[in-house]
């Protein structure tokens, strides 16, 4: 069987191993089994105008070969083109985008550099997966150095329509590299057609049927492969979870309110300003309510180093303290707020004690929150899922409550219709959910993408390991 070479943009730290549940999990156990090696960044800067030397390290079937970046490739690959770019791009924030030449020219050194220092690592027959936005031009790099084997490429956020992605002054560069992979894997299959839509419209490709597609001269493939979660783990950490102090001390602090949660990064994508606004409706048009519930919101800091980060922190917090200040008593608070991180197993528990989950993004590529609270629930006492239909999630728990998330009018709705629901239809609605998560969980994500970046003549002898 071939081996396996990843590259992200950040690799967990071998001497913890990655953290439980979700990629990192599903990526180390393909490695382990087929043997291999993954590549990228530290996440630390070497302080220096030249990125630091590859190190190895080695842990079992897996050589991680890890790589420190200068200061100039942060501001310029990671902060400039990749998040003040790409980002905002994909999720339709077109008026925080912050094009800049330099910044597009350190995203394609980065990635040539990443190319330079994998190239000696790859054998003849390994099979290559490259992950996300930071590493478009990953393949083209790789290709110019004489590589010929399998390359795929996962996008994790999603694709936009072509008229936006058509505003990025080097969208031509950008399908261009794209179409040096062999396989291009999507979230959903509305990503799949924007990708297509965009090689139709531009006149540089089209596609070909049975997710065969053909530009520049080249022929590769696209396919959509939702990526999922370890259903049955979180499920059995949010039912041990319940009986931790933590999530106890919770509880009890919520004094018997039935609880809504949301647990998001602080980004502009998620709709945070949205889902307290609609909140606050909902308060307002149910005054029954007021008292009765709290929402808790669980929003860890993300990419401060980015303009709209800062700011999107303080409209936060802004907003809910006003709610808080309008509607809050002497012994209710509406919204709690919590600016950190909540640890893994306490979060799985407060899922399963939640009345509701709010995921409202504005526009998410999948969002995994939403498997990871359909997961924590009590079959016998399941909470209500809301959920924006602009969230990958969407088009396979449409058993949901699906939101508009920039309706605020109707995220109170849902919310008054998710407290108010009978436990039959909540049952339903879950069972149903449920269902659809643990036929797409992580482990067949990362089998199914294999499988089909495997050289044919392997894909029925040798299936990849689940």
């Amino acid at each position: 069987m071939s081996r396996l070479v990843v590259v992200s943009n950040r690799v967990p730290d071998p001497a913890k191993g990655p953290p439980a549940g979700g990629l990192a999990v599903a990526l180390n156990s393909a490695l382990e089994k087929m043997g291999g090696v993954w590549m990228g960044w530290t996440g630390k800067s070497s302080g220096v105008k030249e990125p630091g030397p590859l190190q190895f390290v080695e842990r079992g079937n897996i050589t991680f070969a890890l790589t420190d970046l200068s200061r100039r490739d942060l501001a310029e690959y990671y902060t400039g083109f990749a998040n003040s770019v790409l980002w905002p791009l994909c999720h339709y924030r077109l008026d925080l985008t912050e094009y800049a030449r330099k910044d597009m020219a350190g995203y394609f050194r980065v990635n040539r550099l990443f190319a330079e220092r994998l190239r000696p690592l790859i054998q003849p027959d390994d099979i290559i997966w490259i992950h996300d936005y930071h590493l478009i031009p990953m393949a083209s790099e790789l290709r110019r150095l004489g590589v010929g084997n399998r390359i795929g490429f996962f996008m994790h956020i999603p694709w936009p329509s072509p008229d936006v992605f058509f505003t990025l002054p080097v969208h031509e560069a950008i399908i261009d590299n794209l179409t040096a992979y062999d396989l291009l894997g999507f979230q959903t299959e509305h990503d799949v057609e924007n990708f297509a839509l965009a090689l139709k419209r531009d006149g540089i490709g089209r596609d070909m049927g049975d997710g065969w597609m053909a530009a520049y001269g080249r022929r590769f493939q696209a396919k959509a492969f939702p990526i999922g979660i370890d259903v049955a783990e979180f499920a059995s950490t949010a039912k041990e979870a319940v009986r931790s102090k933590a999530v106890k001390r919770t509880a009890v602090s919520f004094a018997g309110r039935d609880l809504i949660i949301g647990v998001d990064r602080l980004d502009y994508s998620k709709g945070l300003t949205h889902r307290i606004d609609g909140f606050e409706r909902f308060l307002i048009a149910n005054p029954a309510w007021r008292g009765r519930t709290t929402l808790l919101q669980v929003t860890p800091k993300s990419r401060s180093e980015v303009q709209g980060y800062s700011d999107m922190q303080r409209q936060v917090a802004e907003h809910a303290g006003r709610v808080n200040g309008a509607m809050g008593t002497l012994d209710w608070t509406p919204i709690r707020y919590i600016n950190q991180s909540v640890g893994r197993n306490t979060l799985a528990g407060l899922y399963r004690i939640a009345r509701v989950g709010l995921v409202t993004p504005l526009r998410d590529g999948m969002n995994l929150v939403a498997k990871e609270f359909v997961a924590a629930q009590n079959p016998a006492d399941p909470g209500v899922l809301v959920l924006s239909r602009f969230a990958g999630a969407a088009r396979e728990l449409d058993a949901a409550v699906l939101v508009n998330p920039y309706d605020v009018e109707a995220i109170g709705n849902a919310i008054a219709r998710a407290l108010s629901m009978p436990l039959e239809a909540r049952v339903e609605r879950y069972t149903a959910m449920m269902a659809r998560i643990e036929q797409n969980d992580i482990s067949k994500w990362s089998a199914d993408f294999l499988g089909m970046l495997q050289p044919e003549e392997q894909r029925t002898t040798e299936p990849v390991p689940a």
